[in-house]
């Protein structure tokens, strides 16, 4: 394919997630009727769709429209491309522009230029005050790709020699001692010896960060209490030993984890009742959350958020944390975890818990911002009498 024609099929993509298609949806549907499209055919259209999901507002001003092709053309225009050189119509390029369109559009400016919904601003402005720009703007761009060094089997500079081996170059990262940020070979990363022996593993940057801040000890039984895939209980698992049980309210999150702790050369159960394997010296929750740390790599999060769905999240982040007390042991730990840089699900989820739970104490709370290294996070540490 041209890259014209990237970006012409990357218009009907953005059309089907506009019209309610869920983009993964959209992308694999299109890849199964379009056999003749490459994978770097794929990977182009790919980023095309992301980009526009990222910049759906400002690339929307900047094109006139709030179609596929009118933010496509928003695109390639604050990229600094010709758009004459895209919209030819040859081939399977799109139609040239029309004279309205040639004349439509202009630089976004204001709420529009930080890619963030309107009723989101106050939040943001009063989580991350004049950090505010700044987040808005790095949510407009890609998230970096951070792997995770499994420390029982290599450190972190005979892992990037083993990696630079296959192709995949990559650098330390300061967000955490595993951490290794990747400059080129991403799309290697799946098929690479290094990922298939267990040697490094897939994980954001202040996802580990997170988990460096925990104060595991050898000996304790620890719970994942809401796992996901159950990154965290490998990382945790890597540092210390321990009795480590991993559980999600959607048990298929978890399927694959008995394989990647066996590949990791650790110990891990999946376990379907918390309470039945109760107490324990840490437990864990990275709740459910609004995402707003980590929408760069799920970009639709931002615009399908509502008052009302964060209100929902709050009151199950409650839930989950009065559940994880009752799970610990006298003196236990529990960790409360959120990818959300928004205050309303951060410190006071945690305020209001310590109000109701006054034998629990506040010893740590940190909150990432998304960077180079990594994405939003946020951790509190409470320690029960």
């Amino acid at each position: 394919m041209t890259p014209a024609a990237r970006y012409g099929a990357a218009i009907e993509i953005i059309d089907q997630v506009l019209a309610g298609t869920p983009a993964e949806k959209a992308l694999t549907t299109w890849a199964r009727r379009s056999r003749f499209a490459g994978s770097k055919d794929r990977a182009a259209i790919r980023d095309h769709v992301f980009d526009v999901l990222r910049r759906k507002r400002s690339v929307g001003v900047w094109g006139g429209g709030s179609t596929g092709r009118a933010m496509i053309l928003g695109l390639i225009r604050q990229q600094g491309i010709d758009p004459a050189s895209v919209f030819s119509g040859e081939g399977h390029a799109p139609e040239g522009l029309s004279a309205a369109e040639q004349t439509a559009g202009q630089p976004a400016e204001g709420a529009d230029a930080l890619d963030l919904p309107d009723w989101l601003l106050p939040e943001v402005k009063q989580s991350l005050g004049d950090k505010t720009e700044a987040y808005g703007e790095v949510l407009r761009h890609r998230a970096p790709v951070m792997l995770r060094v499994n420390s029982r089997k290599l450190d972190r500079n005979t892992a990037i020699t083993k990696l630079a081996d296959e192709g995949i170059v990559a650098v330390t990262a300061d967000v955490a001692p595993t951490a290794l940020r990747v400059v080129e070979g991403a799309r290697r990363i799946n098929n690479s010896e290094a990922y298939r022996n267990g040697l490094v593993e897939l994980q954001d940057g202040a996802s580990q960060a997170v988990v460096e801040a925990l104060p595991l000890r050898d000996g304790m039984r620890i719970l994942d209490l809401c796992a996901g895939g159950g990154g965290k209980s490998l990382a945790m698992a890597g540092k210390v030993n321990g009795s480590f049980y991993a559980y999600d309210a959607h048990p298929q999150r978890l399927r694959d984890l008995p394989d990647r702790a066996k590949r990791a050369g650790v110990k891990i159960t999946v376990t379907k009742s918390p309470e039945a394997e109760a107490p324990f010296d840490l437990v864990l929750c990275d709740v459910p959350c609004s995402g707003s740390g980590s929408w760069r790599r799920a970009p639709e999060g931002k615009w399908a958020l509502s008052e009302e769905k964060l209100r929902g999240l709050n009151r199950l982040q409650d839930e989950i944390l009065e559940r994880a007390a009752t799970l610990l042991a006298p003196g236990g730990t529990l960790a409360y975890a959120t990818c959300s840089v928004f205050d309303r699900e951060n410190t006071a989820r945690v305020d209001q818990f310590l109000a109701q739970n006054p034998a629990f104490a506040a010893t740590f709370q940190k909150t990432w911002i998304p960077g180079e290294d990594g994405d939003g996070f946020h951790l509190s540490i409470l320690t029960g009498a």
